[in-house]
């Protein structure tokens, strides 16, 4: 079973952060700044990873002394360059990188050792996503994580180490289990 990453969008969607099986969470960085210090505050006092996601979000995880971040390179024209100064924001914090969902730019990213990949999956090209995850994990050692962009998209197949999930999608698949 993988590990799950909450992924909180709203200030509604940290209802769930008590769940014991949420190791992790990844918080936009567009939540209003006392709530997000708050999330952080709370799930590092019972010792579990905050990331943030969003514009910014490398200078607040300085800020307010979050775990890590997962930024979103999948425009990138220069992931080496773009990668680095993101490492030299954040220092030691945690680094997940999502990538075109292409093998050359899964390449490129791993190459410059993050701590993990994340592939984006929409209902529309799952099938496309999947067959790229398959032969991710069977080339490479990075941690991989899956973010599904739609409810629907049928994640169950995928042989990735974390799943990103809204709260929704969240208990979808625990119901399905």
């Amino acid at each position: 079973m993988p590990n799950f990453i909450l992924n909180i969008c709203s200030q509604d969607d940290d209802l769930m952060l008590n769940n014991a099986a949420i190791e992790c969470c990844l918080v936009n960085s567009a939540i209003e700044i006392s709530h997000l210090q708050n999330i952080v505050q709370k799930m590092q006092n019972v010792g579990r990873i905050v990331l943030l996601s969003g514009e910014g979000a490398a200078e607040l995880c300085v800020s307010v002394k979050a775990d890590g971040i997962i930024t979103d390179l999948s425009k990138s024209n220069n992931i080496k360059k773009d990668i680095s100064e993101t490492r030299q924001q954040i220092g030691n914090g945690v680094l997940g990188v999502i990538s075109r969902n292409r093998r050359h730019e899964a390449m490129l990213v791993s190459e410059n050792e993050p701590d993990f990949l994340v592939f984006k999956v929409w209902n529309e090209g799952s099938m496309q996503t999947l067959e790229l995850a398959k032969w991710y994990a069977n080339f490479f050692l990075l941690q991989m994580a899956i973010m599904p962009q739609d409810d629907e998209v049928d994640i169950s197949e995928y042989n990735a180490d974390m799943l990103i999930l809204t709260p929704r999608q969240y208990k979808i698949f625990v119901a399905k289990k």
